[in-house]
């Protein structure tokens, strides 16, 4: 079982049941396995009994509480929330939390922008005292006719460190949901949408060094993109005009340009899986950050998307446009145009039991819980 919003599955080991934390490796080295720290544990005893433990802090275990609130759904309590506090107070245990969540010390850290949300990060982690409630998650369905395996991934977010993405397919459309969040982006928020029906045809190497080419490209799509949509909506006014003048309103489908449309459409996907299967060189526009500077120099097939940014708290958000970079089956890549950033995201290799959904309809509803829950 998968549980939201934290990347919590459970495992039966014996007389237990052990919730386990999931972690995406130190920043920024993205290609590393997970780390895993166990969160609580039920005892099973004998005549249907059983105890709760908290796993949390460094004290080993201690009094816990669990309560089920519906189907799919539970909480967990620590009711010795002490078991988690230091001899040196909130100080030593930041600086604990520094070493194991970032691999390093504070002096290493020597921005000041990044110290303030790691910061802003150890607060929101710490204030729950592992008082928390948990939902479940599907794995994303899969088709032959995807782009690549969907499922979750570890992504560099500048100075937020690595986050868990979840990439998912729905016809023309790619989405990568955000399963850990940060202080900007909060878990359940798409944060990256591609738009597989609008493939980009970058430059040469050293042309794509070139900053303001890329941008070129990427605008001059989304402009166009901009004008089919409005082609959309001109084309249905004209068909609802036509059957409110109609006696008896024809019953048939949208004509001949939107079909027509649709089945150009189709014949880019499949020639874009065509392209997909020759690498090309690839390297990043002068100017852009990577936290991570080992990133693949060859790529498959590139499209237009946007990327969810927004201030502190989740304020003003707004999609901007951007690159989606499939580099092999295993890694992708998203440039964020207006922040001049690089994301690099790689597969999680861990196997999950039964986090299958059960259809199509149940992954898509439980999308939608998810992001409602983060608003």
């Amino acid at each position: 079982i998968l549980c939201a919003l934290s990347a919590i599955p459970l495992q039966v080991d014996g007389l237990f049941i052990i919730g386990w934390m999931y972690l995406p490796p130190h920043d920024p080295h993205v290609d590393d396995p997970m780390r895993f720290k166990p969160l609580f544990r039920i005892h099973l005893m004998e005549r249907k009994c059983a105890t709760v433990e908290c796993m949390y802090g460094h004290k080993g275990p201690h009094n816990g509480h669990i309560q089920i609130v519906k189907k799919d759904e539970f909480s967990t309590k620590c009711n010795q929330t002490d078991h988690h506090r230091m001899s040196g107070g909130r100080q030593e245990e930041f600086r604990t939390w520094l070493r194991e969540e970032w691999g390093r010390t504070l002096e290493d850290i020597f921005h000041e922008h990044m110290q303030e949300l790691i910061l802003m990060k150890f607060i929101y982690t710490s204030q729950y005292d592992n008082c928390l409630t948990y939902r479940r998650i599907y794995l994303p369905p899969s088709s032959p006719d995807d782009l690549i395996k969907p499922g979750l991934f570890k992504g560099t977010y500048g100075s937020h460190g690595l986050e868990i993405v979840m990439l998912s397919f729905h016809g023309k459309k790619a989405k990568g949901t955000k399963i850990t969040g940060d202080p900007n982006i909060p878990a359940g928020q798409q944060t990256v949408e591609i738009d597989l029906a609008h493939p980009l045809q970058l430059p040469d190497v050293e042309n794509l060094r070139d900053f303001s080419e890329l941008s070129r490209i990427v605008l001059e799509v989304q402009e166009q993109i901009r004008r089919e949509e409005q082609g959309k909506e001109h084309q249905q006014e004209e068909e609802e005009r036509s059957q409110q003048a109609a006696s008896q309103p024809a019953a048939k489908p949208l004509g001949g340009e939107g079909a027509e449309g649709e089945e150009t459409a189709a014949g880019a996907e499949g020639t874009t899986k065509d392209k997909a299967s020759a690498p090309h060189p690839f390297v990043l526009p002068m100017g852009v950050i990577s936290r991570n500077e080992d990133y693949p120099r060859a790529c498959r097939i590139c499209f237009y998307g946007t990327g969810l940014i927004a201030g502190h708290g989740f304020t003003s958000p707004e999609r901007t446009p951007g690159v989606f970079v499939l580099f092999d089956d295993d890694r992708f890549g998203f440039i964020w145009l207006e922040l001049k950033s690089f994301s690099l995201y790689c597969r999680i290799k861990v196997s999950f039991q039964n986090a299958e959904a059960p259809s199509r309809e149940a992954f898509d509803e439980m999308l939608k819980n998810i992001q409602s829950l983060a608003t």
